[in-house]
């Protein structure tokens, strides 16, 4: 990546060579003319929020920065593209969205999540530290910037307009207003589940923004609720990209004795699960993990994983991160252990299973989802 600060070399996390897909896009690269361009000097106390790959703090470890992230897998990936290009370890202080954000921002650079709602959380979090000479930036595509995106700048902030367009990325030049009365923060939500759904029916949700379907169940978790599997008496279980933790919780419920992992990559959605299972007091053992699916925990030491893969990549559509969901399954279980997974019925995810497990059942279908049961032989 070209920039006024050099051109360092950057990648994604984890690294896969035939992955083609770049660890920065052009609001990236418009963000970091615009600094140069306008002179904005990267002083003070710098701020870089949903930076997705570590490509603007990277361009910008002279002035160490402070990473606010949600993704360990973006944290992950920025230290080792800052080790790649030579950074050294503490020049860029790096925390997730759990953590106490800065006292005090001088520069507030912000690459536009898709979750509104994590942008919201984040904004007002922030706000406290920002004062009325504090640089404010954001950055995205067109197709990421909405009249709602600007809406919540201006309603946080300050006074927010936006910048022509270039190579379909936008900027959002914001000018901060320390007196703005600001709303109080929503988040985290909590609500209740219906009923009909199996041992969580009535049960409490809590969910940190940025976490998938914040406000209700989705569909496609509620038809794997009511098809999950019975009769296990104990074991190792885990909810593999947990979201809000209500299918491990379920399953918890349902068998006081299993031992339940939940991890996801999302510090939020970790602490989401955290929140949902001890607001329902159940009993049991639980483990609550952040990191890359099941990397990490021992080979054959699993009895049973469920999961609910994404399909998506930031803006991009691809089915890496399932693949590797199931092949960290297929690792991580005994022999006679199982995979069982839920998704929509076009992502052919019983060819994947089959290739990879030599077998894969249907246990329940409609016409958009599918369950589907794979054995670890």
């Amino acid at each position: 990546m070209t920039t006024a600060w050099g051109e360092p070399v950057l990648a994604r996390f984890p690294e896969d060579p035939r992955d083609g897909l770049r660890a920065w896009d052009a609001s990236d690269e418009y963000l970091l003319r615009h600094l140069a361009e306008r002179r904005v000097p990267p002083s003070g106390t710098v701020v870089v929020v949903g930076d997705r790959w570590g490509a603007l703090v990277t361009a910008l470890a002279a002035h160490r920065p402070t990473q606010i992230t949600d993704s360990w897998l973006g944290q992950e990936a920025t230290r080792a593209n800052l080790a790649r290009n030579g950074v050294a370890p503490g020049t860029v202080r790096l925390l997730t969205t759990q953590d106490p954000p800065p006292d005090r921002i001088d520069v507030l650079l912000v690459r536009v999540p898709k979750s509104l709602a994590l942008l919201e959380d984040q904004l007002l979090r922030l706000a406290p530290a920002v004062h009325e000479d504090t640089v404010v930036v954001g950055a995205g595509m067109v197709k990421e910037i909405h009249t709602s995106t600007l809406d919540l700048f201006e309603r946080i902030l300050g006074p927010t307009r936006t910048s022509l367009a270039e190579k379909k990325a936008r900027l959002i030049l914001c000018t901060p207003d320390p007196a703005r009365e600001r709303p109080a923060n929503p988040w985290p939500y909590r609500y209740a589940l219906p009923d009909g759904i199996g041992p969580v029916s009535g049960a409490t949700v809590v969910n940190h923004a940025g976490v998938f379907c914040a406000d209700r169940l989705d569909i496609g978790t509620r038809f794997f609720l009511k098809h999950l599997p019975a009769g296990k008496d104990g074991g190792r279980v885990v909810d593999l990209g947990c979201g809000n933790g209500v299918v491990g919780t379920a399953m918890a419920l349902a068998d006081p004795r299993a031992e339940v992992l939940f991890v996801d990559e999302s510090f939020q959605a970790v602490a989401s699960a955290r929140a949902t299972y001890r607001e329902n007091d159940v009993r049991g053992q639980a483990e609550f993990r952040v990191g890359d699916g099941l990397s990490g925990v021992p080979a054959g030491s699993v009895d049973l994983v469920l999961n609910n893969p994404p399909f998506h990549s930031h803006q991009a559509t691809t089915d890496a991160t399932a693949w590797r969901m199931f092949t960290g399954a297929r690792r991580a279980l005994r022999r006679g252990g199982e995979l069982w997974v839920v998704g929509n019925r076009h992502l052919g995810y019983h060819v994947k299973l089959r290739r990879l497990f030599g077998n894969s059942e249907v246990v329940a279908s409609d016409p958009k989802f599918v369950v589907l049961k794979a054995v670890r032989r």
